[in-house]
């Protein structure tokens, strides 16, 4: 039981992967046959840096992409293989590159050096100022770069995020608009970045989460839309115009840290928030059920010998 709290283990049989004793976000979620677990191992046992040849290979880079570019005199170094241990764990979140020699050296005029590039043609790039033989301060720091604080979630990574066990605060939008995704991102980055580890930022497509909008009597239409989704009910922002005031997206999160929201939805406005001579009413409402719950793994899915070639 410690162990299976300890790595989040729900279902059985469950595979995780650990490199240098550091257990990856990431567990295995293919086929339980032989040829695509060997398939898998084969493939994490990749190099997850690429090598460059030329400087001009920097420069035509896909920028929509998170990109870390190591600069190093040589590979036979503890610099490099500091980097290398970040680029093993991370190399799903970020591609890795790296060059040396007198390939390197036009960027090496202070010594080794990192650099982040962010996604975007014009997006400045970001310098490592740490030491490149700290393992803790540089991957803290890479792992800060390639791993957003708002996210995507698609049905894809859906079963994923629901596995990490916080509940959704949701902005949904449509693909296009990514006027609303810099306001959203931009608010929970001044707002909420000290409740990073109690809740998932993340924003979802419109188009292809209808049903969840449906669920809290929305559409795509009425986008943006923020939510919680807190695994037992969905609960809706009132205005997304109200984002940008002070305090007001962080007060939805602390109410359903408090309880607040759920309260609220059962029994109207809490007392204090009553004016003075208004009546207390009971309203007894129940908010829209999880959606994203759904996500989450089928209690049918994860079985042991099912299939003959399953291990």
């Amino acid at each position: 039981a410690d162990i299976a709290q300890r790595y989040r283990i729900s279902k059985y049989p469950t595979l995780k992967l650990f490199r240098n004793g550091m257990m990856m976000k990431r567990e295995y979620r293919g086929q339980r046959s032989v040829t695509a677990i060997a398939d898998y191992i084969r493939q994490q046992k990749s190099n997850p840096i690429r090598e460059v040849q030329d400087l001009e290979e920097i420069s035509s880079l896909d920028r929509s992409r998170r990109n870390i570019v190591g600069y190093f005199e040589q590979k036979d170094s503890d610099n490099y293989r500091t980097f290398e241990r970040v680029a093993n764990i991370l190399h799903d979140d970020c591609v890795f590159l790296s060059a040396f020699g007198a390939v390197s050296k036009a960027e090496r005029f202070s010594g080794d050096n990192v650099i982040y590039k962010p996604p975007g043609e014009n997006a400045p790039d970001m310098v490592y100022l740490g030491s490149l033989t700290n393992f803790d301060l540089i991957y803290a720091w890479t792992q800060d770069k390639c791993v957003p604080l708002v996210r995507e979630i698609t049905f894809e990574n859906g079963e994923e995020l629901t596995e990490e066990g916080l509940p959704f605060l949701i902005l949904f939008h449509m693909k296009d608009d990514l006027e609303s995704l810099e306001k959203f991102q931009q608010e929970v980055a001044r707002q909420l970045i000290s409740e990073k580890g109690t809740i998932n930022f993340l924003h979802a497509d419109c188009d292809k989460f209808r049903h969840p909008l449906l669920h809290i009597q929305k559409t795509p239409a009425d986008c943006p839309v923020i939510a919680i989704d807190s695994f037992r009910h969905m609960y809706v922002f009132p205005d997304f115009s109200d984002l940008s005031v002070p305090g007001k997206l962080k007060q939805f999160v602390l109410d359903l840290h408090s309880g607040k929201l759920h309260r609220e939805f059962h029994h109207g406005p809490d007392p204090t928030d009553v004016a003075p001579g208004q009546p207390i009413q009971d309203l007894a409402s129940s908010p829209p059920e999880s959606s994203f719950q759904k996500l989450a793994p089928s209690e049918h899915r994860y079985t042991l010998l099912r299939e003959k070639d399953e291990l």
